[in-house]
């Protein structure tokens, strides 16, 4: 599983003229989904989103987590974080997981968030979408649970 985690003032993702998710102050998290993810990917990557420390304390240090500053997600699903352009000009997605079975995973990570508290909306799975966001900081950290980062 691989994620993109943005800290937002506010995000907002729509399909044609119509708004699917939108949060303010929180994470952006644009979220791959690899072949090989299960249970154990979802259960560690509500973890590490909800506890990472990147929002600033009294002394302006990434010191709170989302869920110590009461922040919301909004997860976008993006099959292109597993994108391969090691070879020619045209990136592979061997790697990423197709339909039915990202979905599950997809909406699974959705409600791993949920359960934690933290007020977590979508994207439309499969749809092309428009992200808009106000990237705060700007703040941009790449989780990746094959490194474990």
């Amino acid at each position: 599983m691989r994620a993109v985690v943005q800290r937002v003032s506010t995000a907002r993702v729509t399909v044609g003229d119509r708004t699917v998710g939108e949060i303010g102050s929180g994470a952006l998290v644009l979220l791959g989904i690899s072949k090989e993810d299960g249970d154990r990917e979802v259960a560690w990557f509500a973890d590490k989103l909800v506890n990472l420390r990147i929002w600033p304390d009294d002394d302006n240090k990434m010191n709170h987590s989302l869920l110590d500053v009461g922040g919301d997600a909004l997860l976008v699903s993006q099959f292109t974080l597993y994108g391969d352009a090691s070879k020619g000009r045209r990136p592979s997605f061997i790697r990423a997981a197709q339909g039915p079975d990202a979905e599950k995973i997809y909406e699974a990570c959705l409600a791993a968030v949920a359960e934690t508290g933290v007020h977590c909306a979508a994207g439309e799975f499969g749809a092309m979408m428009q992200v808009s966001l106000v990237n705060d900081g700007p703040v941009t950290i790449l989780l990746d649970s094959e490194r474990g980062s």
